[in-house]
């Protein structure tokens, strides 16, 4: 009985098992050289988001937007300086991403308990797991030891952050060249149950996204109407509505019922359903079991998480993550 139970043991272990974590990132990172770090982490981002239930999704994005670029190393959290150009003027990022005081906040209070230890890129990529914790979406262990880079790509964020009005295909290329697949794509996409949307990021499929003056009659009519409501042919651009309409503060499959219905805020959303047969399937998945979408929310947030990391001597631990470091 003992040897059938231990056989079983090790065959769940082996089914259940995350995805293979990168050769130079693992979990226990820290545990010697800043062995409160993701607890420090944990506490500021509670206080955030109980603040404002909306720095969750924020906080996530934040992450995702870095790890589109030059990979997973902080870039994102830059200033402007004579030699750099930050990645927040991008389309993508400009008037749009937040919760970069956050991370100034986590930042001072681990140099205080271990300086020039804990680079800014783990820092995003602890708050984003406990963002989605606290939002009610799963748990991973988070693989630690990037550093930080020490410059910024504005071309690069510009260039290769998936667009609210991407086709699928050129969302699907942009996801493929970051070594993420289909079903990452959609798993990721599931991020948009929680947080909000400007006006100015769906506005065309209200009004004219079929290029004839006619609105998008793949979102649901009466769900388009209220939408009109508050979001204008012009004016009103930075107005807000929750990606998910359903349970807006909530980590769960509700976006990818919404989009079954027609109901998805983005077109990059809505076109999962419509536009490919593969993301399709995927979204009727995760609409029907919420932890196989969360099970694989969390295993591909692992492997966005791995995305050419600077580790070794590459890059710096950077003391403000706003900037690089001066010797």
């Amino acid at each position: 009985m003992a040897f059938s139970m231990s056989v079983i043991l090790v065959f769940s272990m082996l089914f259940s098992a995350p995805l293979c974590y990168s050769h130079y990132l693992y979990p226990q990172f820290y545990d010697h050289s800043c062995p409160k770090a993701q607890e420090i982490v944990q506490s500021v981002v509670a206080k955030a988001v109980a603040t404002e239930a909306r720095m969750a999704a924020s906080l996530l994005r934040l992450h995702f937007h870095d790890c589109f670029v030059k990979g997973c190393d902080a870039s994102l959290l830059l200033d402007s300086t004579g030699t750099i150009i930050s990645e927040k003027r991008s389309n993508p990022n400009s008037n749009s991403v937040r919760g970069f005081d956050v991370i100034d906040e986590i930042k001072s209070a681990i140099e205080k308990e271990c300086p020039y230890t804990v680079s800014c890129a783990d820092i995003l990529a602890l708050a984003a797991r406990d963002s989605t914790v606290l939002a009610g979406g799963p748990s991973w262990e988070v693989p630690l030891g990037r550093r930080d880079s020490t410059g910024a790509s504005l071309s690069g964020s510009n260039n290769n952050i998936p667009a609210p009005n991407n086709t699928l295909q050129t969302i699907i290329t942009k996801f493929k060249l970051q070594g993420l697949d289909t079903v990452d794509l959609v798993a990721l996409s599931g991020s948009h149950t929680i947080g909000l949307s400007r006006c100015t990021s769906f506005r065309q499929r209200l009004y004219s996204q079929t290029g004839n003056g006619q609105p998008d009659y793949t979102l649901y009519q009466s769900y388009a109407a209220q939408l009109r409501s508050s979001c204008p042919r012009s004016g009103g651009d930075n107005n807000l509505f929750p990606l998910d309409f359903v349970t807006p503060t909530k980590f769960d499959n509700d976006y990818f019922k919404n989009i079954i219905e027609a109901k998805g805020l983005l077109s990059s959303d809505q076109i999962l359903f419509t536009k490919g047969e593969k993301t399709m399937k995927l979204v009727k998945t995760y609409a029907e079991n919420n932890e196989l979408f969360v099970n694989q929310f969390a295993k591909s947030m692992i492997k966005m998480g791995n995305i050419s990391p600077l580790t070794g001597s590459g890059g710096e631990i950077r003391k403000n993550c706003r900037r690089i470091n001066t010797y």
